[in-house]
C-alpha cells in the first residue's frame, strides 16, 4: 500500500468513525417527548401565569386547557404537574419507585439538617430505615391509641376554656393550633415545654418558606438570589431558632431521665433509646433526632388545625350540615358529661364531614414533590431523571369525572362508601399515597375527629357582630399549606351546661 493509499485509507476510517460517534450520539440524545404545556417566556418560563394567584388553582385551571399532565418551567426549575387521578395513580403506585426521591432546597438541606427528616430525605437505605422506624415505633396504630389520655386531657381544658368564653368571641384556628400543639408537645417529649409556641412559630415560616416558589429555589443556579432576597439570612436565624430549642429539649429530657421522671415513653424517649441501642444500620444522631422532630410538629400541628378550621367554615355556612351533625353526635352522646376517645367511632356522618372537608380543602394542596429517579413514560409522555413532577391533590378531588357537584360541599356523597383518604382511592389523596406517603395521618386524624365531636356537643356556634353565613371569607393564603387567609372567628354557648 503506497503512501498516498495509506493516507486516503486512514482518513476514510477517522470520518467512518466520527460518523458513527455522531450517530450513537445522536441517537442516544434524541428529543424527549415532553407532555405538552402553555407557552413559555426566556428566562421566568411559566412563572408570568403564576403571579398573583394560588399554584394550585392556577395549575388546575391550566391543566383544563393543556392537559391532565402539563409540563411546565418555573424559572429555571422544569416540573410535570399531574391533575388527573388517573396519572396521579401512575406515579404514585404504577411506577412509585421510579418517583420515590424528593427534590433538595436551600431550606431544607439546612434546617433538616441535610435532609435528614423522613418527609423530604432523599430515596435510599436511611430513608427507608426511619420509614420503618416511624411506622413501628413513633407513628403505628398501638403508640397513636398510647397517646390518647393526653388528647382527653388537653380536651378537657379545651372545654373549659370554652365554657369561660361562652358568649364571647374566639379564633378558631389560634385556640385549636394551640391546643393541638399541646398534644403533640406532650406525645413528643413528655410535657409541655416553654418554648413550643416559639417552635411552632418557626415551623410556621419555615412551611412558607420552603414551599418551593420562592425566587431563589426557582434559580437555584444564581446563588446570589439566597443573600439579595434576605432568604439565606431568614433560613440561617430560622435554623439557630429551632437548633436552639431542640438543644434545650434534649438537654432537659437527659435531666428528667436522669432523674426518674420519664415515666411514660414519649416519641422523644423513643428515638433517643434506639439512638443508644446502636442496632441501626445507619445509626442516627441528636441531629437526625431534630430533623424527625420538624416533620412531627410540622406534620402533626398544621394540617389537623387547619382541617378542624376549614369543617368549622364548611358548617357555619351549611347549616343544615351543622344541625344534622350536632344531632348526630348529640344522639350518640346522649345524657354523658364526658365524651372518651373511644366512644367516637360511631359517628359516620361526622367522618364523612371531614373527608368533605379534606376533599376540598386539602392542607397541602400540591402534594410534597416527587422526583423521578430513572425515565419513564406516563400516558406516552417521556419523564426524564431529575424531573420534578407535582401531584395536584385539589385538582384530583374536584375532578368533575369523578365527582358530582364537585365544588358543593356536600358530605353526604361519603356515606355508603368505602372511599376513604388512606392512598388507595386516587381521586381523594389528601395525604398522598404509596411510599412516601404521609406516615402521621391516624395520629393527625383521631385529633381532628375528636377535637370536633366535643365541639359539635357540648357547644352551639354563632357568626360575631351579626355576620351571616354568606360573609364567610373564603380566600386562602399564598403558600405550601392551605390556610384560611382570613381566621375564622365563632361566638360558642353551652348546649351541656354541666361539663
Amino acid at each position: 500500500m503506497d503512501t498516498k493509499m495509506a493516507f486516503s485509507f486512514i482518513v476514510s476510517f477517522l470520518i467512518l468513525f466520527l460518523c458513527f460517534v455522531f450517530h450513537k450520539r445522536t441517537k442516544g440524545s434524541k428529543p424527549l417527548n415532553l407532555p405538552p404545556g402553555p407557552p413559555k417566556l426566556p428566562l421566568i418560563g411559566n412563572l408570568h401565569q403564576l403571579v398573583g394567584l394560588l399554584p394550585h388553582r392556577a395549575f388546575r385551571d391550566l391543566a383544563k386547557i393543556y392537559g391532565p399532565i402539563m409540563h411546565v418551567q418555573l424559572g429555571k426549575v422544569s416540573a410535570v404537574i399531574v391533575s388527573s387521578p388517573r396519572l396521579a395513580k401512575e406515579i404514585l403506585k404504577t411506577h412509585d419507585i421510579a418517583f420515590a426521591d424528593r427534590p433538595k432546597t436551600f431550606g431544607s438541606e439546612l434546617v433538616l439538617y441535610k435532609n435528614t427528616d423522613i418527609a423530604l430525605a432523599p430515596y435510599g437505605d436511611y430513608w427507608r430505615q426511619m420509614k420503618k422506624v416511624s411506622s413501628l415505633e413513633l407513628l403505628g396504630a398501638k403508640k397513636v391509641r398510647s397517646f390518647g389520655p393526653i388528647r382527653e386531657q388537653v380536651l378537657d381544658g379545651f372545654m373549659e376554656f370554652l365554657r369561660l368564653s361562652s358568649g364571647k368571641p374566639i379564633n378558631i384556628h389560634k385556640t385549636v393550633t394551640e391546643l393541638i400543639n399541646n398534644v403533640v408537645c406532650m406525645a413528643s417529649f413528655g410535657k409541655n415545654n416553654k418554648q413550643q409556641d416559639a417552635l411552632l412559630e418557626s415551623l410556621e415560616e419555615f412551611a412558607q418558606v420552603n414551599s418551593g416558589f420562592y425566587l431563589a429555589d426557582l434559580f437555584p443556579d444564581f446563588k446570589f438570589l439566597y443573600m439579595v432576597s434576605g432568604l439565606r439570612s431568614k433560613l440561617m436565624k430560622l435554623h439557630k431558632t429551632l437548633d436552639k430549642i431542640f438543644d434545650d429539649i434534649l438537654e432537659e429530657h437527659e435531666c428528667r431521665r436522669n432523674a426518674g421522671e420519664v415515666q411514660q415513653e414519649d416519641l422523644l424517649e423513643v428515638l433517643l433509646k434506639i439512638k443508644e441501642e446502636g442496632t441501626l444500620e445507619f445509626p442516627i444522631t441528636n441531629n437526625n433526632i431534630k430533623a424527625i422532630f420538624v416533620d412531627v410538629f410540622a406534620g402533626g400541628t398544621d394540617t389537623s388545625s387547619l382541617t378542624i378550621e376549614w369543617a368549622m367554615t364548611e358548617l357555619m355556612r351549611n347549616p343544615s350540615i351543622m344541625e344534622k351533625a350536632q344531632a348526630e353526635v348529640r344522639e350518640a352522646f346522649k345524657g354523658k358529661k364526658k365524651i372518651m376517645e373511644s366512644d367516637i367511632q360511631s359517628l359516620s356522618y361526622l367522618q364523612s364531614i371531614i373527608k368533605e372537608t379534606l376533599r376540598l380543602h386539602p392542607p397541602i394542596p400540591l402534594l410534597l414533590p416527587h422526583v423521578c429517579r430513572e425515565q419513564c413514560q406516563i400516558d406516552g409522555y417521556d419523564i426524564p431523571v431529575k424531573m420534578k413532577v407535582i401531584i395536584n391533590a385539589l385538582a384530583c378531588s374536584t375532578d368533575p369525572e369523578y365527582w358530582n357537584d364537585a365544588e358543593i360541599f356536600k358530605p353526604e356523597r361519603f356515606e355508603n362508601t368505602s372511599v376513604d383518604f388512606m392512598g388507595t382511592n386516587y381521586h381523594f389523596i389528601p395525604f398522598g399515597s404509596g411510599r412516601r406517603m404521609c406516615p402521621g395521618i391516624t395520629f393527625g386524624m383521631i385529633t381532628v375527629e375528636f377535637f370536633l365531636a366535643q365541639m359539635l356537643y357540648y357547644f352551639n356556634w354563632k357568626l360575631p357582630n351579626g355576620l351571616n353565613s354568606e360573609d364567610i371569607d373564603m380566600a386562602e393564603v399564598d403558600g405550601a399549606l392551605a390556610a384560611k387567609k382570613v381566621h375564622l372567628h365563632l361566638i360558642p354557648t353551652c348546649y351541656v351546661p354541666e361539663l
